[in-house]
């Protein structure tokens, strides 16, 4: 049989026990379970960088893998775990928004309120849910699969838009959404956005105080240090400069205003 699969999301960094915390209790429930990390590296504090990073992750792991999300500012308030089980997938997290992105890329959703406290790690720290709700919860599904024995179903559970693109007469309205490893510079504009990014039609970028004019396939299409525009592997636009970091190179950071002219 395959072993199950258990991916985390966080943002504890690498420099602390907390990771090697949640993964302790994963493994004494179920020491069959394939951990993954997917990174540990979110902002901190940070929901909707937690919410892009597993929206754009989740969808490459095999179906039945449960996804652990742990991005949590409100910790030990009111805020309610949840379990959530998509059309493949399953994901438990704190109901703070961090897993829109999911929802707005799922079409079957069922979300729980996790109240069956017998699942979880005793005492339950008020700073760590991560390691004494969400590890445990985690690792009990694996080992059962039945979502309803963790809570009860709820249809309220917090989701935010992330944000999209507005035009403006000829020109199209964006932001940075984020800052990769590499500098390069994440927008929210689509292909479906802005066709002309695709097809080949003129477009004039504004970030800032610099003006792209050229789209490329690669980054390697541009000479170096020149500033691009590309369709990253994320299907976003990205602005970016060969062989060099475009968030120090053009003075821009996440949050920026993008500007996308046509014609």
């Amino acid at each position: 049989m395959t072993r199950p699969i258990v991916t985390l999301t966080t943002d504890f960094g690498t420099s602390d026990y907390f990771v090697a915390a949640m993964k302790g209790v994963i493994l004494s429930i179920n020491p069959e379970v394939n951990i993954v990390d997917i990174t540990h590296g979110v902002m901190p504090h940070d929901i909707l960088d937690g919410a892009l990073t597993i929206g754009q992750a989740y969808k490459y792991f095999p179906s039945r893998t449960v996804h652990v999300v742990v991005v949590d500012p409100g910790v030990g308030t009111e805020r309610r775990p949840i379990l959530v089980a998509s059309d493949t997938h399953y994901f438990v997290a704190p109901d703070n928004g961090v897993l829109s992105s999911v929802y707005d890329q799922t079409e079957a959703l069922y979300v729980w309120n996790i109240i069956s406290e017998h699942y979880f790690r005793q005492p339950v720290s008020k700073t760590f849910h991560g390691r004494d709700i969400f590890a445990p919860v985690a690792a009990w599904l694996t080992k059962s699969w039945q979502t309803a024995s963790f809570g009860e179903p709820i249809t309220d559970f917090v989701r935010f838009g992330i944000p999209k693109p507005k035009a403006n007469g000829n020109a199209i309205k964006g932001i940075v959404l984020r800052v990769d490893q590499f500098g390069n510079l994440i927008t929210n504009f689509k292909p479906e956005d802005v066709p002309a990014l695709l097809n080949g039609g003129k477009v004039t970028i504004r970030a800032g105080n610099a003006t792209i004019n050229q789209v490329v396939p690669t980054f390697g299409s541009a000479p170096a240090g020149q500033p691009v525009g590309i369709i990253g592997s994320s299907g976003y636009l990205e602005l970016a400069v060969n062989k060099a970091n475009a968030s120090r190179t053009l003075g821009i950071a996440r949050g920026a205003e993008v500007t996308v002219e046509l014609g």
